[in-house]
């Protein structure tokens, strides 16, 4: 089984560059994120045509997140964070899908920071903590996969110093997320690649793209039992390069099941 997540960054304006990725790499699961649409305007015929089965959640200009499924029906347990019921972004979807609990994650950015964009990233990850801790003790496979937004280490992105001071990097940040992975989830990608940084995002901005100056921000975590079922993984770096590409490339893993 093959799991991929992917920012699309508007999927109707990258759906070309989506629709070639999902036929050369033909994912069984994909989660999608940021894709810039209301709940009507997402692509669905053009998927299910594609031979992607989808269920999503949209918002109007930002935010969103959607996941797909080529082979297997996807049943939605969750279209929402819990702990804060007034909170309507649209960043969380939750279905199981052929015996795994997925979790699609688009996680705040946090920017400017000090800020209460800072505060809302950090109290929605204490509340995605507190979620995957539960789901945790459900003893049933689960992958929380998705643009979490923030660089777990300083090898996780191209040397330089001109990140510090954004949300991404800061040690509240960092922490937030390795608290999640005392829980007991791996870090697919990291432990798969100790020693390489697999990028998975790189700014527009000054050439960073083609001077492979990039961030690894798209992380699939993985509970123990299906931790010893993975095999590969890796980054469509090449997907970046495209025409009309998002900035950022789908990362992906392979399991044994």
């Amino acid at each position: 089984m093959k799991i991929a997540t992917f920012n699309i960054n508007n999927v109707n304006r990258r759906l070309p560059n989506l629709l070639a990725w999902l036929k050369s790499a033909k994912p069984d699961i994909v989660c999608l994120q940021e894709l810039k649409a209301e709940q009507s305007a997402f692509p669905a015929e053009a998927l299910k045509k594609a031979g992607y089965r989808a269920a999503w959640k949209g918002q109007k200009t930002w935010n969103g997140v959607a996941i797909l499924s080529r082979r297997h029906d996807i049943h939605v347990t969750r279209d929402q964070l819990p702990g804060d019921a007034a909170d309507k972004q649209s960043r969380y979807l939750e279905a199981a899908i052929n015996g795994i609990i997925i979790g699609c994650i688009y996680l705040p950015n946090g920017n400017p920071q000090p800020g209460p964009k800072f505060d809302y990233k950090l109290a929605w990850f204490e509340r995605l903590i507190r979620h995957a801790r539960a789901l945790k003790k459900l003893a049933v496979p689960v992958a929380l996969v998705g643009d979490y937004n923030v660089v777990p280490a300083d090898f996780d992105i191209y040397p330089t110093k001109s990140w510090d001071n954004d949300a991404l990097l800061q040690p509240e940040s960092r922490a937030a997320y390795r608290k999640l992975l005392k829980q007991g989830w791996t870090d697919a990608l990291r432990e798969l690649h100790p020693d390489k940084p697999m990028y998975t995002f790189w700014h527009y901005l000054r050439h960073r793209w083609e001077n492979d100056k990039g961030l690894r921000l798209d992380h699939l975590l993985l509970s123990p039992d299906l931790a010893k079922q993975l095999t590969h993984g890796g980054v469509d770096r090449a997907v970046r390069g495209r025409e009309g590409a998002s900035d950022h490339a789908p990362a992906w893993i392979e399991l044994d099941r």
